[in-house]
């Protein structure tokens, strides 16, 4: 029952990433048609990263409120509604008011999932969770695509991933009972000693900063989210602008960093099951950062798409790692309400660190792109280090 009930998580996590590339995708034929601008969509985009934000924050508070199950499916109704109200939108003014519910849906059922495979699953699964959400991102625009070159129109694009989350809604709300009865039969025990779990438990949200690594595994969330954004976001610009790549040949090498996050998870997923999960973050940091050094090098052009290659690769164990060790870390009593902060912290830095790169860049071009993504990844690494220092037994490192 337990591995079946997976595959409705799982099928959660690809709702959750069908929605997240469809602006992008769409927006060339979108804005012209309700009259608004091409700069336009980045506000709607902070809008969304607002809400999920706010909805992150107060994830641990509806966990205990609502329960893991409640929260996913009123999480993709509001996620569900809103895409079909994109689909009917007629001007800006209502993309930016359908923004607040996505991204209120988006963030609760993050967190909320996340801490449920943290607490009741193995590393392993955690990996292919964040493997299905790179399944979702990348078929969202394939299905716009396809409704604008069929339909000649985004609005269908936008109907038909609004139809595929109202359906996940009809499953969700026949399986909802599932959820208690399986978290009963996969009661896992907290790593920490019992003492630990205590002071945990007793955390007020007011003092969660100040249990020993949670600041620095914040900041890690911080720098892992921003630059993964950054480089997903203007490394066509540099390649462009810089390497003076074709825009055909940037945009594809672009997408191999994607496809080199999801199919690093899905193989990290594997080699959970024989390696520490540590020990993966550490190897999948140390990759990106020859990656960033590839990049960097004034080698060939087609360098650098190893580089970016190797970047994502390296940076697919690193978040859904840092998450499923949130319970063992902190303890389960801190879990949930940390889960939501680790969460709000990550958008903040998909939100702000991407829009700073880029006033850099209007001031000194696009090659500072190579050094402000090493530089990234290099504080990524001393942040998650400082942690292993403070909350990690030293066997753990050591541990296959």
């Amino acid at each position: 029952m337990a591995t079946w009930f997976l595959l409705i998580i799982y099928l959660a996590f690809i709702s959750l990433g069908l929605p997240d590339s469809l602006l992008g995708s769409a927006w060339p034929v979108i804005w012209p048609e309700i009259g608004s601008s091409v700069g336009a969509a980045g506000l709607v985009s902070m809008i969304v990263a607002a809400g999920t934000i706010v909805s992150s924050l107060a994830s641990g508070w509806m966990i205990r409120k609502l329960g893991t199950g409640n929260i996913t499916l009123l999480s993709c109704l509001l996620t569900a509604v809103s895409l079909l109200g994109f689909s009917m939108a007629p001007s800006l003014v209502w993309f930016i008011m359908l923004a607040i519910p996505l991204g209120l849906g988006a963030g609760a059922v993050d967190a909320a999932l996340n801490h449920y495979v943290a607490e009741h699953y193995g590393a392993h699964h955690m990996n292919w969770l964040h493997c299905f959400w790179g399944v979702g991102a990348t078929t969202g625009p394939f299905i716009m695509a396809a409704s604008i070159a069929g339909q000649h129109s985004w609005r269908g694009g936008y109907a038909a991933v609004a139809a595929i989350q109202f359906s996940l809604v009809i499953v969700l709300l026949l399986t909802l009972p599932l959820w208690k009865r399986v978290a009963a039969t996969r009661q896992t025990p907290n790593l920490l000693d019992s003492k630990a779990v205590d002071e945990a438990d007793e955390t007020l949200t007011t003092k969660l900063l100040n249990i020993k690594g949670v600041k620095p595994t914040l900041f890690a969330f911080l720098f892992y989210c921003g630059v993964e954004m950054t480089v997903g976001l203007w490394g066509a610009s540099y390649l462009v602008g810089t390497r003076n790549v074709s825009a055909e040949v940037a945009a594809g090498w672009v997408s191999l960093y994607y496809a080199g996050i999801t199919f690093g998870r899905l193989i990290t997923g594997f080699i959970t099951l024989k390696v520490s999960n540590l020990l993966l973050i550490r190897y999948g940091q140390w990759t990106t950062i020859i990656g960033g050094i590839v990049l960097l090098l004034p080698l060939p052009s087609g360098f650098a798409a190893g580089g970016l290659v190797l970047i994502g690769l390296g940076l697919a164990p690193i978040y859904p790692g840092l998450l499923h060790e949130t319970p063992t870390r902190f303890g389960k009593g801190s879990a949930a309400r940390l889960m939501g902060y680790q969460m709000a912290v990550a958008y903040t830095g998909t939100t702000l660190l991407p829009p700073l790169f880029g006033l850099l860049a209007s001031k000194a071009g696009t090659a500072s792109f190579p050094i402000v993504v090493l530089v990234l990844l290099v504080l990524m690494l001393v942040c998650a280090e400082i942690v292993n220092r403070l909350v990690v037994r030293p066997q753990q490192l050591h541990q296959n």
